[in-house]
């Protein structure tokens, strides 16, 4: 799968999950605008994963604010889109000498009025056997979405 972002949105008490263009990959402001044209019940969300290696998940917040949860901040000193968010959350980014442990950054209860707690991400997270997209396929199976998640991911293979 390697790469992929996948706009999360709930309509009518229904699901519904969609490729984001390739692009939101890159910058994190294009990720955030492209998730707000998005309308949702409880905003909507968006679960990014980078070559397998971290993913970041977004969610605009009814209020309109912007809640940002990176799976790993280590990722911060070679990847662009990690630097970015670790930035927008007001993270140190670590030196190349700080990363032999990984660490999540941010938010790690956005989810939980939708059955997600911070526990239980942080445990998601925690697990180093799963590369980024399980932790993804996870986090959505938690939502209540992981069918409908599964289903956009696997488009990807098909084109």
């Amino acid at each position: 799968m390697s790469t992929f972002a996948v706009a999360i949105c709930r309509e009518g008490g229904r699901w519904q999950c969609d490729l984001l263009p390739p692009a939101v990959l890159d910058d994190l402001e294009h990720c955030i605008a492209a998730l707000r044209q998005q309308p949702s019940e409880g905003g909507p969300v968006a679960l990014l994963n980078v070559e397998d290696e971290f993913f970041v998940a977004l969610r605009i917040r009814p209020d309109t604010s912007v809640a940002l949860m990176l799976s790993d901040a280590t990722a911060a000193v070679d990847w662009d889109l990690a630097r970015q968010v670790a930035e927008f959350l007001g993270e140190d980014v670590p030196d190349g000498e700080d990363t032999d442990e990984i660490w999540p950054v941010g938010d790690l209860d956005l989810f939980a009025d939708l059955g997600l707690p911070g526990d239980e991400m942080r445990m998601i997270v925690d697990n180093i056997e799963l590369y980024a997209d399980e932790m993804l396929a996870f986090v959505a199976g938690s939502l209540g979405c992981g069918t409908e998640f599964e289903s956009a991911v696997e488009t990807l293979s098909s084109r």
